[in-house]
C-alpha cells in the first residue's frame, strides 16, 4: 500500500519482495580503507585544477583562500562526522538533509552531490588524459586522442569499481601512498636541486589598483575559494560508505578528520612549491601548463625523459582520485536510486561482488557525454572560454559540492535543535556554531563562482541541469518513492526514536541463563 505524505506531496511504495535483496552491498572497509579512499577521492587536486584561477586570483589570493577552506572542511568534517555516526545509511549527504528537511531537502542535496561527483570524475578523467599523453608521447613520440583517452579510462575504472568494494578499499590506499609519496619526491627533489625561488610566488601582473600579494585585489580571494576547495573536495563522501564500513560510527568520523589533516598538509605543501619553481604565471591556463601544474614542475629542474617518467607516477594520483571519486558517484546514485528518486534499476547490484555497477556505468556514460560536449560546444559558444574548458566544468563540480556542503551544514543545525536529545555516537567539537561557519564560507565559495565573469557559462549550465532535475522530480519522482532505510529512518522519526531505544539497550538485561 502507498504511504503518502501530503505536506511534501510525496508518495511512498513499500518494497516489493526480494527488492532490497538485489541491492545488496558488503561490508568490508575498516579505518585505513575509509582514509585511503578519502586521500584517493581529492589527491588529485595536488596535481591539477587547484591552478586554473591563478591568473584571476594571483598567489597571495589563492593562499588566503586555501586558509579559510581548511577552516571550513574542518567544522564541516566535524558536522558531518556527528551525522554520519548517528545516520549509518549509504545515502549520506542526501539521508541528512532527508532527515532534517524532508523530501525534497534530500532530493536538492544529493542531486547536487550528484552532479558534484559525476562531473568532478570527468573533470579527473580530463586532466588523467592530458598527463597521461604527455607521458606517452614523451616516451614513444605517440600521441592519442583525447576522447581515446576518455574511453580507456572509464572503462578500466568502472571495471576496477565492479570488481567489488573489498578490491577498491585497496586500490584506492595504495594509489593514494603512492600519489603522496610522488607529491614528497616532487618537494625534496625542488629543494636538493636548488629550484625552490619564493619570489616566482608573486610573478602575476597586477590589475590597475592591485598589489604583488593581491595583483586582483581582494576580489581575488572570493575567486580564489572554489580553486582552494579543490585541494579538498571529496573528502566528504565517506558516509556514502557507512553499508560497507566494519565500523562505520566510529570509523567514517576517525577516517574524515585524519584525511583533512592529511590533504591539509600537502595541499599548503603543493600550493608554495609548485609555483615556487615554476612561477604562479607559468601554471595559469593560458601559457600551456595549466592542466599539468606539477609535471611543469618536474620538467623545471629534470631532463624532459625523466620528467616524463615521472609523469606517469604524477598520473597515479589522479588515478586515484578517478578511483575514490567515481566510488562515491556510484553510492550516491545507487541510494538515491533504491529510495526511488531515481530509476529504481540504477541501484541494483551484481550477485557476486555485490557493487552498483549499474550506477557506475550509467554515471561513466553521462561523464564521458559530458566530455565530449565540452570539446565541441565551449570552443563554438564561448570563444573566450576554449583556453579554460577545465575550468569551467571544474566549476561546475564545485558549484555542486558547495550546494551540497550548505544544505548539509543547514541541516545539522536543524537537527541539533530538533533532536537535542538524540544519541550520537560520535559529537562535534564545534558544535552548532562550527556548522554556521562551514556554511558560510561555502556560501562565500558560491558568490566566488556565481561572480566570476571568466565562468558563467559553468553557472548556467549548472543552473539550466539542476532545474531540469527538479522538475523532473517535481513531475515523476516523487509519486514513486521507495521505502529505503533512509526513508524508513526519516519517516519513523529515527533521531527522535534513537534515544529511548538507546535508555532501553542500556537497562541490565532480564534473569537470562548464563551461556543461553
Amino acid at each position: 500500500m502507498a504511504v503518502t505524505s501530503g505536506a511534501a506531496g510525496v508518495s511512498y511504495t513499500p518494497a516489493d519482495e526480494g527488492y532490497f535483496a538485489k541491492r545488496e552491498l558488503r561490508r568490508s572497509a575498516g579505518f585505513w580503507g575509509l582514509w585511503g579512499m578519502g586521500i584517493a577521492a581529492v589527491i588529485s587536486g595536488d596535481f591539477s585544477g587547484w591552478n586554473v584561477g591563478l591568473g584571476t586570483t594571483g598567489w597571495g589570493a589563492m593562499l588566503i583562500a586555501m586558509v579559510a577552506i581548511v577552516v571550513m572542511y574542518f567544522t564541516m568534517i566535524f558536522s558531518i562526522g556527528e551525522m554520519s555516526a548517528a545516520m549509518p545509511h549509504t545515502g549520506g549527504a542526501y539521508s541528512f538533509s532527508r532527515a532534517a528537511m524532508g523530501p525534497w531537502g534530500g532530493f536538492v542535496t544529493g542531486f547536487a552531490e550528484t552532479i558534484e561527483y559525476v562531473v568532478t570524475t570527468a573533470v579527473i578523467v580530463w586532466f588523467s588524459g592530458v598527463y597521461a599523453d604527455s607521458a606517452l608521447a614523451a616516451l614513444t613520440g605517440v600521441s592519442l586522442p583525447a576522447w581515446v583517452w576518455w574511453a580507456i579510462l572509464y572503462a578500466a575504472f568502472v571495471g576496477i569499481n565492479a570488481l567489488g568494494a573489498h578490491i577498491g578499499f585497496r586500490f584506492a590506499l595504495v594509489v593514494a601512498v603512492i600519489s603522496m609519496a610522488v607529491v614528497v619526491f616532487f618537494a625534496v627533489a625542488a629543494f636538493a636541486t636548488g629550484s625552490v625561488d619564493l619570489s616566482r610566488l608573486l610573478d602575476v601582473e597586477p590589475a590597475e589598483g592591485g598589489s604583488a600579494f593581491l595583483p586582483f585585489g581582494a576580489v581575488g580571494i572570493l575567486f580564489a575559494l572554489p580553486f582552494a576547495i579543490w585541494f579538498f573536495l571529496g573528502i566528504e563522501e565517506l558516509p556514502l560508505a557507512a553499508e560497507e564500513a566494519h565500523d562505520p560510527t566510529r570509523d567514517i568520523p576517525r577516517a574524515s578528520v585524519w584525511g583533512v589533516v592529511t590533504l591539509a598538509f600537502f595541499g599548503l605543501l603543493v600550493l608554495v612549491l609548485n609555483p615556487a619553481v615554476t612561477g604562479t604565471a607559468a601554471i595559469t591556463v593560458s601559457p600551456g601548463d595549466g592542466d599539468e601544474p606539477l609535471l611543469a614542475g618536474f620538467r623545471a629542474f629534470l631532463p624532459e625523459s625523466v620528467a616524463a617518467v615521472l609523469a606517469l607516477f604524477a598520473l597515479v594520483g589522479l588515478l586515484a582520485s578517478l578511483q575514490g571519486i567515481m566510488f562515491a558517484y556510484g553510492r550516491n546514485m545507487y541510494s538515491l536510486s533504491r529510495a526511488g528518486y531515481y530509476p529504481t534499476f540504477l541501484s541494483l547490484t551484481g550477485a557476486k561482488h555485490k557493487t552498483p555497477w549499474v550506477a557506475l556505468v550509467a554515471g561513466a556514460v553521462v561523464g564521458y557525454l559530458i566530455l565530449l560536449l565540452v570539446l565541441v560546444v565551449i570552443p563554438a559558444v564561448s570563444p573566450d572560454a576554449a583556453g579554460s574548458a577545465s575550468g569551467v566544468i571544474l566549476f561546475v563540480a564545485v558549484f555542486g559540492a558547495v550546494i551540497s556542503y550548505m544544505m548539509q551544514m543547514a541541516a545539522f543545525v536543524v537537527l541539533r535543535r530538533r533532536f537535542p536529545d538524540a544519541v550520537r555516537p560520535y559529537v562535534s567539537p564545534t558544535g552548532v556554531w562550527g556548522a554556521v561557519v562551514a556554511g558560510v564560507i561555502s556560501f562565500a565559495a558560491f558568490l566566488g563562482i556565481v561572480l566570476n565573469a571568466t565562468f558563467q557559462l559553468a553557472v548556467v549550465v549548472f543552473l539550466v541541469v539542476f532545474a531540469v532535475g527538479l522538475a523532473v522530480f517535481a513531475l515523476f519522482g516523487r509519486t514513486r518513492l521507495v521505502l529505503s532505510p533512509e526513508e524508513e529512518y526519516a519517516l519513523g522519526g529515527g533521531l527522535a526514536a534513537a534515544a529511548p531505544a538507546a535508555e532501553a539497550a542500556a537497562e541490565p538485561a532480564a534473569e537470562e541463563p548464563v551461556g543461553a
